[in-house]
């Protein structure tokens, strides 16, 4: 039996473990194999009982950290998203979530050089999307801040707040931040017909479809669209579709095999509606709705990668998120109304030679340490 050493964390609405690089093996596949068995990934239950995982999407993700040499307070973060059932590790993408547990990660490890109160800035350097974030983290003598009277949507209770930018998030894996070049795509899937789709890539990349067009009001909650298999195929054929034409593969096979990206997200206008904890979350209350799936399942919040990319598309003229919420793409922030209640999101994009560029993607988001010390496998 091996061991390593780690700090398991809440980042947000998600849970993972915090792993240095320099403990793990160089080569990503031997990586890929510690991770699948410290979270009892390739489980034909699904239910990693072998492992730390928590038997969901959101509870099965890693954070890789180094220090980044020759830089004040800089560190490179790869993002893992570990399969339940398969031996799968995905890399593709990014996950905001988690991204906010890197900067408290980096201090507890000593990897920040200049801890200053109240607050200290970290820039973090995301491998997957080669973006960078930076990370503003209140500290007090030298230590992280956990507690606070900060809530988020989907979390008990209350923690410090952490502000996460998001600096020119655009094109994060595809280069370009409407990777087909238009605002509106209709794709057509094998079983489905053709579905008219926006899809833009902003801190990840996200296909936007019409709740309507699925015959769905957009207040949908998980048991709704988790416990209907021929609607989930439905939507990740969409999907599947989406990653060909924008060129993240090259076939619906390849497609199937890289279930992080693109993300698929259905959008309708603001209404009123009960999320996940019993809250009645008002029409005026939010610009509009928005449901997303995350490996194959519906996301029982909302991706922050996906707010922020939500965000940016409410204010690209023409795309579907821009036209449900009209007049409220001029707000500085977006008011994204999810299964788990609300995400506020800023956003700024601009107009350079006639292209449009994404400037910055702004969120907040609370951190718990778990555990620290050491996982067997």
């Amino acid at each position: 039996m091996k061991k390593i050493n780690c700090i398991w964390m809440r980042g947000g609405t998600s849970k993972g473990g915090c792993f240095l690089e320099n403990d793990l093996p160089e080569s990503i596949e031997e990586q890929d194999h510690i991770l699948t068995a410290i979270y009892g990934g390739n489980d034909p239950t699904g239910k990693q009982f072998n492992g730390m995982g928590g038997a969901t999407s959101t509870t099965s993700k890693a954070v890789i950290v180094k220090k980044r040499n020759g830089e004040k307070n800089a560190v490179n973060y790869t993002f893992a998203q570990v399969d339940i059932t398969t031996s799968l590790v995905d890399r593709k993408g990014n996950c905001g979530n988690m991204s906010a547990a890197v900067a408290p990660f980096a201090i507890e490890m000593g990897l920040i050089d200049d801890v200053q109160e109240p607050i200290t800035q970290v820039s973090i350097f995301n491998t997957n999307t080669s973006k960078i974030i930076i990370a503003h983290l209140p500290v007090k003598d030298g230590k992280v801040v956990y507690e606070g009277n900060y809530a988020i949507s989907g979390v008990p209770g209350t923690a410090s707040k952490i502000q996460l930018d998001f600096l020119e998030p655009g094109g994060a894996v595809t280069k370009k931040l409407l990777p087909t070049g238009n605002v509106i795509d209709v794709l057509s899937t094998p079983d489905y017909g053709d579905f008219e789709v926006s899809i833009v890539d902003a801190a990840n990349p996200l296909v936007f479809v019409w709740a309507k067009d699925l015959g769905l009001t957009g207040s949908e909650q998980p048991l709704d669209i988790d416990s209907n298999p021929e609607l989930l195929k439905k939507m990740l054929s969409i999907r599947e579709a989406a990653s060909v034409k924008m060129g993240l593969t090259t076939s619906i096979e390849e497609a199937k095999k890289i279930p992080a990206i693109p993300k698929f997200c259905f959008v309708a206008e603001a209404a009123d509606y009960k999320a996940s904890n019993g809250e009645t979350i008002k029409k005026d209350q939010i610009d509009l709705q928005a449901r997303m799936l995350s490996m194959g399942k519906l996301h029982p919040n909302y991706a922050i990668t996906g707010g922020i990319c939500t965000g940016v598309a409410a204010k690209i003229p023409g795309t579907i998120v821009n036209q449900i919420i009209g007049k409220a793409s001029e707000q500085e922030e977006i008011r994204i109304g999810h299964c788990g209640g609300l995400l506020s999101v800023g956003a700024k994009v601009a107009e350079e030679d006639g292209q449009v560029k994404a400037l910055l993607g702004t969120v907040f988001r609370t951190v718990k340490k778990l555990m620290k010390g050491e996982v067997y496998w």
